[in-house]
């Protein structure tokens, strides 16, 4: 089991502020999941039976989205994150991206999406026009037949010529999710790192993690440590170790000479709940303030029984005070109840 990562210990509640939590870790980035409908049904994220989707009245209304990232953004976050589900499948994830740039005076710095891609490359231009700033795109082998094996569908030269063209419009990141599974893509990890080579993409390497109905094991786990053990044979002295940034969650490197950079997210063996900056609202409206928590409170019920803009605040507030000190270890995860990825969002 990984150590517990230390933090500071706790404060007084009353002297914090809003995003504060009580080990001194203040979450100035917001990841919201507008949709739980996607057009894959990849093995980590979706149970293979499928899910029972949320009835569209219960779901947040792009009035509602935006008036809640306007509450978080007053208090204090700079970063917000589309995610789904597929947020590309939104109808009008054009006119919420726009929306969410109109928060900018009021202190917003970055909005991001996390996308599969398969629907995204039509949509670029309009969504850089409209305010959003990065991309992580999910691709997790680059080979057609083991694509359609991960996610029950075909697309992978979509997603691929995504990458492609997404790199050419001046997005300030373009970044590559990669989950690895022992057995099924660790062999690819070299390939998606030659990705690097001419181009300025930030491959991530995610460890595979446990949620509801995907099937999670401690066999399938491939740790980052053995993956770079691995590499270091192919590159040798070449591998360069990059600076950790503020509230990292990828343990960067690059290849000498390489344009790019490669990265590895290490949520099972290394945890960085420590400096852990990120609270979620759900498709639903559920305010999620931990990845693998399964304690939510409803702003969606909120703002819908009449709740003043200083209701919502004190809600939040008591959300995030609540938080833990951290996850609970590789061994107890996998026993917890979550929900499936795709009703959290990635």
């Amino acid at each position: 089991m990984a150590p517990a990562a230390h933090v500071a210990e706790p404060q007084q509640r009353t002297s914090l502020p809003v995003l504060s939590d009580m080990f001194g870790r203040f979450h100035n980035y917001l990841r919201i999941s507008v949709t739980e409908k996607c057009n894959l049904r990849c093995q980590y994220c979706m149970p293979e039976e499928g899910i029972d989707l949320t009835a569209n009245e219960k779901l947040l209304t792009t009035d509602e989205i935006i008036r809640v990232a306007r509450i978080f953004v007053q208090q204090g976050v700079d970063k917000i994150r589309l995610t789904g589900g597929e947020p590309t499948v939104r109808r009008d994830i054009i006119d919420l991206v726009r929306g969410l740039d109109e928060l900018r005076p009021l202190g917003l710095r970055k909005i991001a999406m996390t996308t599969n891609g398969i629907a995204l490359r039509r949509k670029l231009p309009l969504l850089r026009e409209a305010g959003l700033d990065g991309l992580n795109i999910s691709l997790d082998t680059r080979d057609p037949l083991k694509f359609e094996v991960f996610t029950r569908r075909r697309g992978c030269e979509q997603v691929l010529r995504a990458i492609d063209e997404a790199g050419k419009l001046g997005f300030d990141f373009v970044k590559v999710n990669v989950v690895v599974m022992r057995g099924q893509n660790d062999d690819e990890v070299p390939a998606f790192i030659e990705m690097t080579h001419d181009d300025s993409i930030d491959v991530r390497f995610i460890e595979y993690m446990p949620f509801d109905g995907n099937r999670w094991g401690r066999q399938k786990l491939v740790g980052y440590q053995e993956l770079l053990d691995k590499l270091r044979p192919l590159y040798g002295d070449n591998i360069e170790q990059l600076p950790l940034e503020d509230n990292h969650t990828s343990k960067g490197y690059r290849i000498k000479g390489y344009r790019g950079q490669f990265g590895f997210i290490t949520s099972m063996t290394k945890s960085f709940c420590s400096s852990c900056n990120r609270v979620r609202v759900l498709a639903d409206g559920n305010l999620k303030v931990c990845l693998f928590g399964n304690t939510e409170v409803s702003l969606r019920d909120l703002l819908r029984a009449g709740a003043s803009d200083s209701d919502v605040v004190e809600t939040i507030s008591q959300a995030i005070k609540r938080k833990k000190q951290a996850h609970a270890g590789l061994d107890s995860l996998s026993h917890l109840p979550n929900r499936p990825m795709i009703k959290i969002g990635g």
